[in-house]
């Protein structure tokens, strides 16, 4: 279960963003602060290009109005020494792509991960799955297809890996 910490705003805007390293190629910052603004939200989204996870603590401190952040490549892993716990499907995973920031009434941030590969594989093949889908051939080994992995287990069907290397 989450903890649930109260932070009052004092009528700033909130900030998400995204964290990783390149960040170049990265669709997400305009993908949602164009959401932000069709949808009359007050929120922007933020790039935080860095290299190694430790460099997280700065950014909590130079940015106190952000309420979370997706994580991408290479941090995945990395982040989770920094979190305060995980959601069930991140841990079975070994990976995070999503964290909730939590305030306390102090300012002090609280870390809570997820993964939302999970969630939404999940979401999108439901309802395309018909009695005789019993197994399925996943292919590749990574972090997708550990969560669709786990996702298609959750329902009930038996996956086998293919990877192009006999080491994965």
């Amino acid at each position: 279960m989450v903890p649930h910490y109260t932070y009052i705003m004092k009528e700033k805007m909130k900030k998400y963003g995204i964290i990783g390293y390149p960040l170049a190629q990265s669709a997400s910052p305009a993908f949602f602060n164009r959401k932000f603004a069709d949808e009359g939200i007050e929120a922007q989204y933020i790039p935080f290009e860095i290299e190694s996870t430790d460099e997280l603590p700065h950014i909590l401190e130079e940015h106190p109005e952000l309420q979370g952040f997706n994580v991408t490549i290479p941090h995945k892993i990395a982040i989770m020494q920094h979190l305060e716990g995980m959601s069930d499907s991140a841990k079975a995973i070994n990976a995070v792509n999503v964290v909730k920031v939590m305030r306390d009434t102090d300012g002090k941030a609280h870390l809570w991960g997820y993964n939302s590969d999970v969630i939404g594989f999940t979401r999108s093949i439901q309802p395309l799955l018909k009695e005789h889908h019993k197994k399925a051939l996943v292919l590749g080994t990574g972090g997708a297809s550990k969560a669709i992995v786990y996702a298609l287990q959750h329902l009930g069907i038996e996956c086998q890996y293919v990877s192009r290397k006999a080491s994965d």
